[in-house]
């Protein structure tokens, strides 16, 4: 996705599972003044490493290889890949608050999230909150629409993201850079 010449890529990181990682690395990002677009952190399906998912914005290659060459230098990254020339399957996670004081609005929002597959988690006598799963563009349209009958609070998870099919890029092979310490 480029955006006034900047380009977002989706970097996927093996990590040790350590207090402390997330910190050394936004520390890191930070001091290099590059900026994060969004971040989602889990445990993976190996045992003592979390994947973390950055969305950053950058201007160029040169740049985009600085991120990743960092990156690796952190001691406890075990692994790093670039998804964005990949085929993947991204998603966020978007929880959004709605004023609906009456039956009438609340009855459009729900025709409106039925659209979008969407789906009320809560409701109380003043608002509805409503969870929606899909990528960047689907969410903005439905907080588009949204917006109409007054958003009171939002929160969303940073993008996450796989490669489609059997490919793994960040399993079966060796650890690269400084974190070749980690089993």
């Amino acid at each position: 996705m480029t955006q006034n010449g900047v380009r977002k890529h989706t970097i996927v990181a093996l990590v040790q599972d350590r207090p402390g990682v997330l910190n050394r690395i936004a520390s890191m990002f930070r001091r290099r003044g590059f900026n994060i677009a969004s971040l989602a952190v889990g445990a993976s399906e190996l045992p003592g490493l979390s994947r973390m998912t950055f969305v950053v914005a950058v201007e160029n290659d040169q740049v985009l290889a600085q991120v990743t060459k960092q990156l690796r230098k952190v001691i406890e990254v075990v692994r790093v890949e670039d998804l964005t020339s990949e085929d993947i399957v991204a998603r966020e996670l978007c929880l959004v608050k709605v004023k609906a004081a009456s039956a009438n609005v609340r009855s459009e929002i729900i025709q409106v999230i039925e659209l979008f597959r969407a789906k009320i988690v809560d409701v109380s006598a003043d608002s509805v909150t409503v969870e929606i799963t899909g990528d960047e563009d689907k969410i903005a349209s439905i907080l588009t629409l949204l917006k109409g009958f007054g958003i009171v609070e939002i929160m969303r998870t940073g993008r996450i993201a796989m490669v489609r099919g059997k490919k793994a890029p960040l399993k079966g092979r060796e650890p690269v850079g400084a974190g070749k310490g980690a089993k």
